[in-house]
C-alpha cells in the first residue's frame, strides 16, 4: 500500500535525500519547509522518482502554520503514516556571541519545531491508533561541541522529551510509535548558509556522510519503529560511547581540538544566512541535498549498513562461531590421535 510520508525540512540536505527515497518507494510525499524554491524542485524530484508530491511553506517554529500543513496532507492524502521531524536552523558561535533574539529563533525551530510537528502528527496519529513519527537526532544530542550551544542544546531536548513522549504512549497502550535516528556528520548545505560568526568557513566535524545515509537510517527508523533510538555511522556510536566512558577526557579533547575541527581554511560564506529568512524563497536558490564537501564524504556506513540486516549479520556471526567450533573439535581429535588412543577417555 501506499504510505503517505511527511518531511520537514524538505527542501535541502537531509529531508531533501530523505523526499527522494519515499519517492523511490512510491510514497505520497509531503514536503513541508520555509524555502520554496528548495520545496517546488524537490516536488519535481519526488514526481520524477515516482512519489506524488503536495508542496507545504509552514514555518516549524509556528504551530498554527504547522498543524495547516498537516490538515492539507489528510486532506489530499487521507491518514499519515509516518511524521519525520528535520527542519532546523543554528547559529555557529562562541555563546557569549549569539543574541538573545539568535537563540530564541533557533531554539524555536530546532526544538519546538519538532514539539510542533510531533503533536501536528499525533493529533491525527492517535485516534486512528496507527502511525510512526522520527525524530530526527544527532551524536551532539548526547556529546556536545564548542561553538554549538543552540544547536547541542536543542537536539538534548529533543531527546528529553521523545523519551517522556514515548512513555505516555506506551502508558496508554498505544500503537502509534515514535523513534529517533542519531545522525553523525553530514553533507547538507546548511555549512554554506548557516548563521555564523567564526573567522573561517563552517563544517561537519570529519568523518563526513553524504545526505542519502542519513536518509536511509531514518527509512529504516521508520519500518522499525519499535527501538528507542537508532545510531546511524560509526562515529555516532563511538562518540556515545566514549561520551559514557571518559567525559572528562572528551571535554579535554574537545576543548582543544573543537574549534579549529569545524572549521577550514576558505573564507566565511559572504550570503545571507536561513536564520530568519529562508536562504531560498520565492526568489532564492535551490540548494538540493549536498553541500560543499563531495570530495571527502562517505557514500556508505558500514555500521549502519549492518544495522539495516541484523538477521543476516546473527547468521553470519552463527556460521562464524559454529566454524571456529567444529575447527576446535578437530583439533582436538587430531591432538589426541597423536597421544594415543586413551588421550580423548582421559580428558
Amino acid at each position: 500500500m501506499t504510505q503517505t510520508v511527511v518531511i520537514t525540512g524538505a527542501s535541502a540536505g537531509i529531508g531533501r535525500a530523505t523526499a527522494r527515497l519515499y519517492a523511490g518507494r512510491g510514497a505520497d510525499v509531503v514536503l513541508i519547509a520555509r524555502g520554496r524554491a528548495g520545496l517546488e524542485s524537490a516536488a519535481e524530484e519526488v514526481a520524477a522518482l515516482g512519489g506524488r508530491p503536495l508542496v507545504q511553506v509552514a514555518d516549524m517554529a509556528d504551530p498554527e502554520q504547522v498543524d495547516a500543513a498537516a490538515t492539507a496532507a489528510t486532506e489530499l492524502f487521507g491518514p499519515l503514516d509516518v511524521w519525520i521531524n528535520c527542519a532546523f536552523s543554528t547559529v555557529f558561535a562562541p555563546f557569549e556571541e549569539i543574541t538573545p533574539e539568535e537563540y530564541r529563533r533557533a531554539t524555536e525551530v530546532t526544538y519546538l519545531g519538532f514539539v510542533n510537528g510531533t503533536r501536528a502528527a499525533l493529533k491525527r496519529m492517535l485516534p486512528l491508533d496507527r502511525g510512526t513519527i522520527v525524530q530526527v537526532g544527532s551524536a551532539l544530542g548526547e556529546r556536545s561541541v564548542p561553538l554549538q550551544s543552540v544547536y547541542c542544546g536543542a537536539k538534548h531536548a529533543i531527546n528529553g522529551f521523545t523519551s517522556s513522549l514515548r512513555t505516555e504512549l506506551r502508558h496508554r497502550g498505544s500503537n502509534v510509535h515514535v523513534t529517533i535516528a542519531q545522525l553523525p556528520a553530514v553533507n547538507t548545505p546548511q555549512f554554506s548558509w548557516v548563521s555564523s560568526r567564526l573567522p573561517r568557513h563552517p563544517q561537519p566535524v570529519p568523518p563526513i556522510y553524504q545526505p542519502e545515509v542519513a536518509a536511509r537510517g531514518i527509512a529504516h527508523a521508520a519500518d522499525h519503529p519499535h527501538r528507542k533510538q537508532y545510531y546511524v555511522g560509526a562515529t555516532t556510536l563511538a562518540t556515545v560511547w566514549a561520551n559514557r566512558m571518559a567525559p572528562a577526557l572528551l571535554d579535554r579533547y574537545l576543548a582543544r581540538t573543537g574549534f579549529r575541527s569545524q572549521q577550514t581554511d576558505r573564507l566565511p560564506p559572504s550570503g545571507e544566512s536561513n536564520l530568519f529568512e529562508p536562504a531560498d524563497g520565492t526568489r532564492g536558490t535551490d540548494h538540493g541535498a549536498h553541500g560543499v564537501f563531495d570530495d571527502i564524504s562517505h557514500r556508505r556506513s558500514l555500521e549502519a549498513a549492518l544495522a539495516r540486516h541484523p538477521a543476516a549479520v546473527a547468521s553470519v556471526l552463527a556460521v562464524g562461531v559454529a566454524a571456529a567450533a567444529t575447527a576446535g573439535l578437530a583439533k582436538r581429535h587430531a591432538t589426541a590421535a597423536r597421544r594415543g588412543p586413551l588421550a580423548l577417555v582421559r580428558r
